[in-house]
């Protein structure tokens, strides 16, 4: 006797199928699991065992055989609990067989036969879908799988309950399409709140713009922070696609959904003194990182040069590529990190180096020695690098105009991204052919670029960067070509590209 269940594994973001066989033969007693499951996968079969005895199913005194297809693929964890389940009461005819083909079904049992929740759900509802069928998961994950349900949900809390639907006996209602809005943002985070700093302000509303990574350094306590903290607010709201990108991505780190946030971009801060896997992910079984819980959002970097620098490299190729590839020896996990950079640091490692009234400690050999920490092919994937000086007490007691609002900024942000959408590419991801096109630069312009590179040292990618935040300074104004005027503002916030021959920062 033979019975087939569908269920899914859970790989990064992805949720491959898996084909559960279950095999009832005659011999003597005993339950087997084939198709390279793990130990959660192995153990199972107890608890498989004593949630069909307590919940008043009769155990096959049979020769089980459990094959999870494919078999070349890893399988972990206790979702595999209730298909297993259903496939021995399947086999034993305890259940009608023919109720599991429109059904994939996730699920760790307890011992008594409820249904634990899981992590990594809303792939699994995605990928279900799109193989047409319905899922059936543990009541307990209804509310994250009502983000992405279309009346092919189900939940349940026991495996009686399950039982009864698929017998015909009590019916499951499908779990309804939650409806989550964006959600008030955050009064108290206004960019209104930061006293004077004009260019740094506008620093943040360009890097909002394009997409663009920025690089904030100055004394303590002018700012630095409070101007990071300010840049979700003035970003545009996620589309439906991006939210559920990030939703899956925290469904599969098991951090709990905020309905309030959905479309909201997020805001990550790791400690500087983070491992490399803690931000990037990894694990013996790849979790994802900082990165990539950064997702289509910001990733705060406060005091980079105290980061370790081996962490901060590993930063570079997902940076470029907007993504991070984990292997392991048994396969690859592959996790979206489609993120933005804002980073702060002093000017040295007492911080007062340029302080108006305070004087620097340093010598010439500790200032270099903290600058080299961050690597020039790091340092050239920011494409804005901004000093935040210190400000007079008048302006900050209020003596000057209050800024511009959040709102205010983000009303000239979207018009600039809509203008970006017409060329199907934020500018901070502009490149080749594309960028070229887009700049329109006269013979003038291109002498004044070449100029510059030859002047500061710039690199290639430094070089293009700079034409990228110049695209966006346009787009900010509505204007059709990048003219000399948005170069050269653009340069202007290649701070630390002019103090090359001051420190080893730059080199690579």
């Amino acid at each position: 006797m033979l019975a087939i269940v569908h269920s899914r594994a859970s790989i990064g973001v992805s949720a491959p199928a898996v084909t559960v066989e279950v095999h009832l033969s005659g011999g003597l007693p005993a339950l087997s699991i084939v198709g390279l499951p793990e130990t959660g996968v192995r153990e199972s079969k107890d608890r498989v065992r004593s949630a069909l005895i307590n919940a008043g199913f009769e155990f096959p005194a049979r020769r089980i055989t459990i094959n999870l297809a494919p078999a070349d693929l890893p399988k972990e964890g206790g979702r595999f609990d209730l298909p297993i389940a259903l496939g021995i009461l399947a086999a034993s005819g305890q259940i009608p067989a023919e109720s599991l083909k429109d059904l994939e079904f996730i699920g760790e049992l307890s011992l008594d036969g409820a249904l634990r929740p899981l992590k990594g759900v809303l792939p699994a509802v995605l990928a279900a879908r799109g193989a047409g069928r319905a899922l059936l998961l543990p009541q307990d994950n209804a509310e994250e799988a009502a983000l992405a349900s279309d009346d092919d949900v189900f939940a349940a809390s026991h495996i009686l309950t399950v039982c009864e639907h698929l017998s015909g006996r009590a019916r499951i209602s499908p779990v309804a399409r939650a409806q989550p809005e964006a959600g008030p943002r955050d009064e108290e985070l206004d960019l209104a709140d930061v006293r004077g700093q004009q260019v740094p302000r506008r620093a943040l509303e360009v890097a909002a713009a394009g997409g663009h990574n920025l690089l904030l350094f100055g004394p303590p306590g002018t700012g630095k922070s409070m101007l990071a903290s300010r840049l979700p607010g003035i970003l545009p709201a996620l589309d439906d696609t991006a939210a559920m990108e990030v939703a899956s991505v925290h469904s599969v780190a098991g951090l709990p959904l905020k309905p309030g946030g959905w479309r909201q971009a997020p805001f990550r801060s790791p400690h500087h003194t983070a491992s490399a896997v803690a931000l990037v992910g990894g694990g013996s079984s790849p979790r994802p990182g900082e990165i990539s819980l950064a997702h289509r959002g910001v990733l705060f970097l406060d005091e980079l040069p105290e980061f370790q620098r081996r962490v901060l490299e590993v930063l570079r190729e997902p940076m470029e590529t907007g993504e991070i590839s984990i292997s392991r020896a048994a396969r690859q996990v592959t996790f979206p990190a489609r993120f933005q950079v804002v980073a702060a640091m002093n000017p040295c490692p007492c911080g007062y180096s340029g302080h108006p009234t305070m004087e620097c400690q340093c010598t010439p050999q500790q200032v270099m020695r903290y600058r080299s920490r961050i690597s020039g092919p790091l340092l050239d994937r920011f494409d804005l690098h901004v000093e935040v000086p210190v400000q007079a007490g008048g302006v900050l007691l209020g003596a000057g105009e209050t800024g511009e609002s959040s709102a205010s900024v983000r009303e000239r942000v979207l018009r600039a991204r809509a203008r970006q959408s017409e060329r199907g590419v934020l500018n901070a991801a502009l490149a080749g052919k594309a960028l070229h096109e887009a700049s329109h630069l006269n013979a003038e312009s291109e002498k004044l670029l070449s100029g510059a590179m030859e002047k500061l040292g710039l690199s290639a990618r430094a070089l293009h960067r700079i034409l990228r935040v110049a695209r966006t300074l346009a787009d900010l104004d509505d204007q059709p070509a990048v003219t000399r005027n948005y170069l050269m503002e653009a340069l202007g916030y290649r701070q630390l590209d002019r103090q090359q021959g001051q420190s080893s920062v730059v080199s690579a």
